[in-house]
Parts: C-alpha cells; sequence; structure tokens
C-alpha cells in the first residue's frame, strides 16, 4: 500500500465510510506504517473540522408570537373578529402578511439550504475519498474495449486481472492469496516481451483479499504478473522470485 493509498483509506475511516474490507486493511497499513499515524490524525481532524463548519440556525424567538400575532389579526372564513374590519374578497392582500411570509420563505431557504449544503458536503467527501483502486476498476470495467481473465493459484487463492488498452490502465483483485511475512509485500509487473516493468507493491487485508492498480500504463499484448518482494518493493527493480500469478492479456 502506498501512502497515496493510506491517506484514502484515512479519510474514509474519519467519515465511517469504509466498507469492512477496507476498514481492515487500514487498521493492518497502520500498524505495519508507525509513522503514518499524522496521516490518520490529520484526517480526524479533517472530519471534525468540516462537521463543526456546518451549524444549525434556529428560528428567531419572536416567530412564534408574530405568528400568533397575525393568525389572531387575519380574518377567518365565517368569523370576522372585532380587532381587524372585514376585508372584501376581491381586496388587495395586506402589505404586511406579505412582508411576514416572505420574512418566513427566507427563514425556510436558508434552512434548506444549509441542509443542501450538508448533504453536498458528504456526497462530496465520500467521493473523493473512494479508494484510488475501486475507481480505477470501474472505469476499466465500464471501458468499451474492457477485458479480464482469471488464474487459480495451487493454494485455491484466485487473481483477476481487468485491463483497458484505451485506458491503459490495469488492476488485479485477488481472494486467498496468502499472508506474507513481515518486511514482503506482492509486487505487481509488467511484462512486456522479456522486459519487465514494476507496476508497484500492495498488501492484501483478511481473507488474503486485495484490489491494486498497476501504476505503469499498460500496453495490449502485457503479461501482468506478481513475485513476493522486500516490503518496498524489488531493491534491483526487477523480480528476485518466481511469478506466483502470470495473467496474459492477449
Amino acid at each position: 500500500m502506498t501512502e497515496n493509498e493510506f491517506a484514502e483509506l484515512a479519510a474514509g475511516h474519519a467519515l465511517h465510510s469504509l466498507s469492512h474490507e477496507d476498514e481492515v486493511r487500514y487498521r493492518a497499513a497502520l500498524i505495519e506504517h508507525p509513522e503514518w499515524e499524522r496521516i490518520a490524525i490529520d484526517a480526524e481532524e479533517t472530519s471534525a473540522a468540516l462537521a463543526d463548519g456546518i451549524v444549525d440556525v434556529p428560528p428567531p424567538p419572536a416567530l412564534r408570537s408574530e405568528l400568533l400575532t397575525r393568525i389572531a389579526a387575519t380574518p377567518q372564513h365565517g368569523a370576522p373578529t372585532h380587532n381587524a374590519p372585514e376585508v372584501p374578497l376581491s381586496a388587495p392582500e395586506p402589505a404586511q402578511p406579505r412582508a411576514w411570509r416572505r420574512r418566513l420563505f427566507a427563514l425556510a431557504a436558508s434552512v434548506v439550504l444549509l441542509v443542501g449544503i450538508g448533504v453536498a458536503t458528504t456526497t462530496i467527501m465520500t467521493s473523493l475519498n473512494r479508494p484510488a483502486a475501486v475507481i480505477a476498476l470501474e472505469e476499466v470495467r465500464a471501458a468499451d474495449d474492457a477485458a479480464h481473465a482469471t488464474a487459480e493459484l495451487p493454494s485455491g487463492a484466485q487473481a483477476t486481472a481487468y485491463w483497458s488498452a484505451s485506458l491503459a490502465k490495469a488492476v488485479l483483485v485477488t481472494e486467498g492469496l496468502a499472508e506474507l511475512e513481515p518486511g514482503q509485500a506482492y509486487e505487481l509487473w509488467l511484462v512486456r516481451g522479456e522486459r519487465p516493468i514494476s507496476g508497484g507493491v500492495f498488501t492484501t487485508s483478511g481473507g488474503g483479499e486485495a484490489t491494486a492498480v498497476v501504476d505503469e500504463p499498460m500496453h495490449d499484448g502485457d503479461v501482468i504478473a506478481v513475485t513476493i518482494e522486500d516490503a518496498g518493493g524489488s531493491p534491483t527493480g526487477l523480480p528476485t522470485t518466481d511469478p506466483i500469478i502470470v495473467i496474459a492479456t492477449t
């Protein structure tokens, strides 16, 4: 997991919008990278600031008494009051009730606006804080030339690659991968001819599940592979172990 991916998970955690899978990934990453704790704290503080920024606006204290006064002064059908003369049905509406209703409408509009801001903020934050890998997977699957292939490991684990040559994107989705030793990570590769190109490292959550984006632009005909490397990736820039997953994109 990269620092940017952790920042996205931290924001989702602060907003209580993570799935169970992503929550497990978030907590595991925080344990593995204690130096990222500052990112988590910043996310919590930002979420609290957003919540504090949306305030309730109570109606004016005099609104109830003014409403009762207007009701008492307004003639009711079939029951003229002693405090106000009858007004013919064709007479213009008194200016004061119109002004009062305008104030009441303005108050209601203000409340609706504040509610709208709150809903919009929540929607935007939810959208912005969705994991980048999930967004990339949706984009690839929606492409006109979207394709996918699945590889099964002897252990029973599965890995499915989704790719789109027109978008030059590839995403790997796994389940059942073995938990690695501390200091290790899975590394993605694009094998182009005889040349392996690192596509970034990833870790799995509970159940060996992961959704990982290949960091490098993919070409039609590339082979997507996965090896087990050091936590930060291969120190040589080339695979140091035999691939455990190999998926051709042709």
